[in-house]
C-alpha cells in the first residue's frame, strides 16, 4: 500500500520551510518500518523507490514546481530510473533522504537521491521525470519559465549523460 499518510507527514513538516533554488537539496529523515521489508528483513527494493516519493515530492513543492502543476493542470511522471543498492536497511532503523534536481534536457528533468546512515551511503538512485500535459511531454524550459526561472540550466553530469545515451539504445518494446 502507498505511504500516504507519510507522505502527508513530510508535506506538513515542510510546508513552512524555506524555499529551496531549482538544483538545491531537500534533506528529510525517515525510519523504515516493519512493514517495509521483505522476506529476507530488510527494506524491500520496491518499497525503496516508493520511500524516494517521500523525499522528490517535497522537494518539488518547495522548489515551487507543484505550484505551476496546479496552475496548469500539468502533471508528473516518473520516465526512467537506476538504482545502486549498497547496504541493508532493517526494521526501525533511521536515515537520511537527500534530494535534488541535478539538471534536464529537452525532455525530462533528472534527479539523484541517497539514503544515508551514519555517514555511510546505503543506495542511491538516478530518476528522470518528465512532466506531463494533455498534448504529451512538457518541455522542462516551459516548466523552468512558469517557475519563473531561466530554462537554462546546469550541464548534466557526464555519468547522467552517459546513462541517456545507454537509455536511447536499448531497445524498445523489449525482446523477452
Amino acid at each position: 500500500m502507498y505511504p500516504v499518510v507519510r507522505l502527508a507527514k513530510e508535506l506538513v513538516k515542510f510546508r513552512n520551510r524555506p524555499k529551496l533554488g531549482v538544483t538545491e537539496t531537500h534533506v528529510s529523515h525517515h525510519i523504515c518500518w516493519p512493514w517495509d521489508i521483505d522476506p529476507w528483513l530488510e527494506l524491500n527494493n520496491g518499497r525503496t523507490l516508493t520511500l524516494f516519493d517521500l523525499g522528490r515530492i517535497p522537494l518539488s513543492v518547495r522548489a515551487g514546481l507543484r505550484d505551476v502543476l496546479r496552475q496548469t493542470g500539468w502533471g508528473i511522471a516518473v520516465a526512467g530510473n537506476t538504482t545502486r543498492y549498497r547496504r541493508r536497511v532493517r526494521s526501525f532503523q533511521r536515515f537520511e533522504m537527500r534530494s535534488r534536481c541535478i539538471g534536464w534536457d529537452n525532455r525530462f528533468l533528472y534527479m539523484e537521491q541517497a539514503m544515508w546512515r551514519q555517514g555511510e551511503c546505503l543506495n542511491h538512485m538516478l530518476v528522470r521525470v518528465a512532466v506531463t500535459g494533455p498534448n504529451g511531454i512538457v518541455p522542462p524550459a516551459a516548466v523552468l519559465t512558469g517557475m519563473g526561472l531561466s530554462p537554462e540550466g546546469p550541464e548534466l553530469p557526464q555519468w547522467v549523460q552517459d546513462w541517456i545515451a545507454a537509455e536511447a539504445r536499448r531497445p524498445w518494446p523489449p525482446e523477452i
